[in-house]
């Protein structure tokens, strides 16, 4: 564009802006301002909106950390009455009573169990698996000529998941090869 060209659309432009308006721009404008007004009035309320969801949210949140383990625990009571009432028993039990209290335990411990697994708990399984450092924890090493190197020996102690997320690693002993004896 050459000079002569934006010099004139300037002159244009300026006597445009110093001429009066006609009633039909004036309306126009208004209802350009009137717009922008409304505009502006819902984008209040819809931020404002927004900020209130994120506080309910916040909220929800919070209250379904506080609660989710309510229901865990309300099925658990029972397993905390019938460890009392065999506590209770164990101090009176003597001979075949004894086979009988340790009967109960049994199924108190497998009550337990179900409730825990109606909750999503699954058990990490090791023995004689392949020592999977995902879950499983290594505390040793030992020797073995029955088991495979790698593979889990000796599970120390049972290893928890909940749905797919690991809780606690299962504590094993791994095997090793057998040191060669020299002659």
């Amino acid at each position: 564009m050459s000079d002569t060209t934006t010099e004139s659309s300037q002159t244009e432009t300026a006597a445009t802006e110093n001429a009066p308006l006609t009633p039909e721009q004036i309306a126009d404008l208004q209802k350009r301002a009137a717009k922008g007004d409304e505009n502006w009035e819902r984008l209040l309320r819809t931020t404002a909106d927004f900020e209130n969801f994120k506080k309910r949210a916040a909220r929800e949140k919070t209250e379904a950390a506080q609660y989710a383990t309510a229901s865990v625990l309300a099925k658990i009571l029972p397993v905390l009455d019938n460890f009392e009432m065999a506590l209770a028993a164990a101090q009176n039990a003597t001979g075949d009573k004894l086979a009988s209290f340790q009967s109960g335990v049994t199924m108190i411990q497998q009550q337990l169990k179900s409730v825990l697994a109606e909750s999503g708990l699954e058990e990490v399984d090791a023995a004689g698996k392949s020592f999977d450092p995902n879950f499983h924890e290594a505390v040793s090493e030992q020797e073995s000529a029955e088991v495979a190197e790698g593979n889990v020996l000796q599970q120390l102690r049972k290893g928890y998941k909940h749905k797919e997320r690991l809780l606690r690693p299962a504590t094993v002993v791994v095997a090793k090869k057998p040191a060669e004896v020299s002659k």
